[in-house]
Order: C-alpha cells, then sequence, then structure tokens
C-alpha cells in the first residue's frame, strides 16, 4: 500500500542511492525525474490525500523556514543494521520534523516505531548491513563523494508505491510563492496523491 513522503532532497548523493535502489529493490526506483532517492525524511508516511489546505500549510511552513547549510561526512549505521550519514548540525531538520508534526498531529513519524520525536535522527540511508555490505564498505564506496557541503532548499512531497514512485509538490524553503511547485517545474499547481488502487 503507497504512502507519502515529506522530505529534503539530497542530489549530492541521489546517483549512489539510486543504485542502491536499483540493487534490492527494482521495482521502487522511480521513473520520475523529479523524485529524489536520496533524502532526508521529514513526516512519514504523510496524509494519503492531502486537501488544498494541507498543501497551504505546507507551503506556509516551507515559506517561513529559511534554506540552511549542512555538512555531510561520517558514514555510520543504526543498531537495525540501516548504513547512513547523518546531516551536521542536524537541528535544521529536526526542528522542520517538529514543525511539521504540530501541523499534523495525526502523522506521527514512522507511526512511532522509532520513539518519540527527540529519539529520531535525521539521516540520509546509503545501505544496509547485508550480504558483506559493512559500514567501512560504503564509506568506502562514497569516499569520492564525502565529506561534502550542500543546502537544504526544499520541501518535497513525494508518493511511495511499488511501481509508482513520484514527485508530487515542492516547495522552495524561504520563498513565498503563490502556488506548490509540481513535478513539471516550478509554478506549477501540485496535485494530491492518488488514493491506493487509483491509476496505478
Amino acid at each position: 500500500m503507497g504512502h507519502s513522503v515529506l522530505l529534503v532532497p539530497v542530489p549530492v548523493l541521489e546517483s549512489f542511492v539510486r543504485d542502491r535502489w536499483t540493487h534490492y529493490e527494482p521495482g521502487w526506483v522511480s521513473a520520475d525525474p523529479a523524485f529524489t532517492h536520496a533524502h532526508v525524511t521529514l513526516l512519514a508516511p504523510y496524509l494519503p490525500r492531502p486537501e488544498a489546505d494541507d498543501l497551504a500549510t505546507l507551503a506556509d511552513i516551507a515559506t517561513t523556514t529559511p534554506a540552511f547549510a549542512y555538512r555531510l561526512e561520517a558514514v555510520t549505521a543504526f543498531p537495525n543494521g540501516v548504513i547512513h550519514v547523518p546531516p551536521v548540525p542536524a537541528s535544521p531538520f529536526a526542528e522542520l520534523t517538529r514543525r511539521l508534526v504540530r501541523a499534523f498531529p495525526q502523522c506521527p513519524p514512522y507511526d512511532g516505531a522509532f520513539g518519540d520525536l527527540d529519539d529520531l535522527v535525521p539521516h540520509v540511508t546509503l545501505d544496509h548491513h547485508l550480504g558483506g555490505v559493512t559500514t567501512a564498505t560504503v564509506a568506502a564506496d562514497v569516499g569520492d563523494v564525502l565529506p561534502v557541503e550542500s543546502v537544504a532548499d526544499r520541501l518535497e512531497l513525494h508518493w511511495y508505491d511499488e511501481g509508482d514512485c513520484r514527485a508530487l509538490a515542492s516547495w522552495p524553503l524561504g520563498v513565498s510563492a503563490a502556488a506548490p511547485a509540481g513535478p513539471a517545474g516550478a509554478g506549477s499547481s501540485a496535485a494530491a496523491p492518488a488514493p491506493p488502487g487509483v491509476g496505478r
């Protein structure tokens, strides 16, 4: 069953992360050029079918959140084996998540599976401890990219479903806009996600 995700795209790691998706779960690799496989999740699952008022709330949060710089440095792993790189500083990402949760309290991050809001660690997932893959091997694989400076400049809404991963809307951080930018480009209207089973 599909679900929506609010995230910050991380284009600098897109090539590596998309390759990992292709290796493990090719059915989840998106054909949508606006979809970014490499990202920091802010809130998931989000509403299955956000209404116009919900999208307006997201636009307001994006408009009132300035773009911010961060650095990707050390590759590490969670106890469950998820290999990732945390952004430094993490606090601007955490604050965005807190704002989203305050606006949409019916959408607890990860359905509460990873503890309270303060327990969450912003990160970019890179791989998993599987089949000989280790934190060290992944660190070596991304050694030509990391460390790197980047800028969080967009809040994006994506739809996740096998065979149908796609970008739904995008809002620039700190920039006023009359409507969210859809996958077709800046200034286009964003459609609400189709409910599961529709258009698939």
